[in-house]
């Protein structure tokens, strides 16, 4: 499958910013599952968790769109 680009009230936009907000959206909600079991209280580097778990699901989200 080919990306396209999206119409967004005239202006055109690339389909990965689309899916960059929608992936940190997504990484939002984790983050606040994460804070009410204190699972970032064990990470080394909780902004670093956070970004990876960003990536993955931008990641996820190209792939399972792309397929």
């Amino acid at each position: 499958m080919r990306f396209f680009e999206i119409n967004l009230f005239g202006v055109y936009v690339a389909p990965i910013s689309l899916l960059m907000v929608a992936a940190w959206l997504a990484t939002i909600v984790l983050r606040r599952v994460a804070g009410q079991f204190d699972l970032l209280s064990y990470a080394w580097h909780p902004a670093l968790v956070v970004f990876s778990t960003y990536v993955i699901v931008l990641s996820s989200m190209v792939l399972v769109i792309a397929r």
